[in-house]
This record gives C-alpha cells, structure tokens and sequence, in this order.
C-alpha cells in the first residue's frame, strides 16, 4: 500500500494556527498535570476510593492523567511543523493512547450517568451498575473491552489521521478505515444520546416530586447535566469537524480540506480539556472528594469559603467549637 505522496503529509497546513495549539495545550499540560497529580494522591492516598466506592471516579482520574502524559508530544510536534510524528511507531502509539484514554473516559462517565439514572427514575429495581461500582475487577474488564477498538490503527499506516481516499484502494484498506471511522463516531454519539435521555427523565422525574424529595434529585440532575457539558464542549465539536473532514476529503477539495484539517485538529486540542473539567464531575458524584481535597490543598484562609460551596450536594462540613472543618460524609451515587 502506497500513500499519494501529493497529498498525504504530515506538515501543518498553517504555521501559526499551530502555534497557537501548541500554546493553548501548553496551558492545558501546565494545568493539567498538578491537578491530576493532585486528584490522584487524594483519590489513593486521602480519600481511599476502594472504601468509599468511587472506583469508576478513579479510573476516570487514571483515563485523564494518561491523556496530559501525551500532551508534551503532540506540543512538540506541532512546534515542529508536523501534525502527528513522521515516525510511525511513534505516531500509531499516541494514536492508540488517545483513543484509549478518550474511550475510558466517555465509558466511565457514561456509567456513572447510567447510575444516577436508574437510582432516581427506577428507584427500587436492582441496579446492575451499583453491583460494577463495587466491583475493581469490572473496571479492568472496561479497559480491556477498549483496547480491540484501537486495533485498526495498527493495522495499516495511516498518518496524520489520513481515512478513505489516501491510500490505494483495497478491500482491507477500506475496511479498516471505515471501521476505524464508526468506532470515533459511535463512542461519542451513542453515549451523547444516552446522556440526554437520562438527563431528560431524571429532569422529568424532578419536577414530579414534591418538595422534600427534591434534594437528592437537583444532585443526580447536576450530575447527568454537567457530563452532558463535558460532552457537548469536549467531544461533539470534533467528531463534527470530522464528518466534515472527511466530507470535503471524500470529495477532493483540496482548499477547504487545509481549512477542515485545522478546525479539526484545532477541536481535538479543545477536547483535551476534558482533563480539566473532570474534577468537578468527582466534587458533584461526591461531596467527601470536594471537602478533602479542599482541606488538603487549599489555604487556610479560604478553606471556609469552598467548603460551604457544596454543588447541590448538600452538607459536606461539620462544625467543632465555632469553626467549620471538613468530614468525609460519602454522598455516592448509589444513595440517589
């Protein structure tokens, strides 16, 4: 299999829309890598989620913290004029680590969402992911239920994120990218529709309630909406830009691919910040997450402040002598 030369490159179609990415996921390596550092010796070493049944919590902070450790790469590369390596060993691994990390990801918030679902409008049926929550053995499985979905990028060389029409057409050629095409839309349409229906039934389960019961329901709804964010800001935007690439691809317009190139690369940079705005995520499943990690890392001064911010959660402080101290009141989902 030959790749058309003319066109299937690795250079950055526009310098400095590229150096501008570079900058931007800069910032997001040097926010990111503290904060995920910081999550990840609350979870294991503060917070002990094995205890507390917030696994599927910290397989997510696992998920983000392997996407920052690729940042410095994709940074580099971009500096370097080059969208992805020209090295092809290099470039296929950090393919299959984004797309492994982004899969665990949207598979660990979808199933949270899943829970709150069925906790609130199926309220009483047996719940089959509070018996997952329980269990660490079921997140290895998810990890490794991910990995046959990288498997068509090992296949072939495909650069740069190059699909149909770049290669010499064959049978396998075609097969390989097509499959490698439903499995980037699948796994972000399919969970995006899944979150809204959720969100949507617990929204209409809200409004039936009377007022006593409503509490524990605006926490469910903070959490199925906020996951619908994360997805509608980090993930739906580029799987349009890529529908768009590859229609402007299939079609060989050449110029408006330059542009659909960097509006998608320029999206996917966008959708990193996933490791950003997962924290919060752990604050609303868990009010305990949110007072340790303030108590272990905030200053003094403004401990106060943050500890009475509680996200819809409801306490998360107790009082001794006059002041306010954090405590672990574990608010999981499987309470809702």
């Amino acid at each position: 299999m030959f790749t058309n030369a003319t066109v299937d490159h690795c250079e950055v179609p526009n310098q400095v829309t590229y150096e501008i990415l570079a900058w931007l996921m800069t910032g997001e390596f040097t926010l990111g890598l503290p904060l995920n550092l910081s999550v990840l010796y609350i979870f294991v070493f503060r917070f002990k989620f094995w205890k507390n049944k917030s696994v599927f919590l910290f397989n997510i902070v696992v998920a983000d913290f392997l996407l920052v450790a690729c940042l410095p790469v994709k940074i580099y590369h971009y500096w370097h004029k080059q969208r992805r390596s020209t090295n092809n060993a290099t470039c296929k691994a950090m393919l299959f680590m984004l797309f492994l990390n982004r899969g665990a990801s949207i598979a660990f918030l979808i199933t949270l969402s899943i829970d709150r679902y069925f906790n609130v409008v199926h309220l009483g049926r047996r719940n089959f992911v509070k018996v997952m929550k329980k269990s660490p053995q079921i997140s290895i499985v998810i990890w490794l239920l991910l990995l046959p979905l990288t498997i068509p990028m090992m296949i072939n060389t495909f650069e740069c994120c190059n699909s149909h029409g770049r290669q010499a057409e064959t049978y396998s050629h075609n097969v390989t990218d097509t499959f490698r095409e439903v499995v980037f839309f699948t796994q972000i349409v399919i969970p995006f529709v899944v979150l809204v229906y959720c969100t949507v039934r617990i929204v209409n389960r809200l409004r039936k309630k009377t007022v006593g019961e409503k509490t524990k329901l605006r926490r469910a709804v903070c959490v199925v909406v906020y996951v619908v964010v994360v997805f509608s800001v980090c993930f739906l935007p580029c799987a349009v830009a890529r529908a768009a690439l590859l229609t402007v691809r299939l079609n060989n317009w050449q110029d408006a691919e330059d542009v659909a190139v960097q509006v998608y690369d320029g999206l996917m940079v966008l959708s990193y910040t996933d490791c950003l705005l997962d924290p919060l995520v752990y604050c609303f499943c868990n009010s305990g997450f949110k007072d340790v990690y303030i108590s272990t890392f905030c200053p003094a001064f403004i401990q106060k402040r943050l500890l009475n911010v509680d996200f819809g959660l409801g306490g998360g402080a107790t009082t001794s002598s006059g002041a306010r101290t954090a405590s672990l009141p574990i608010i999981s989902t499987q309470k809702l």
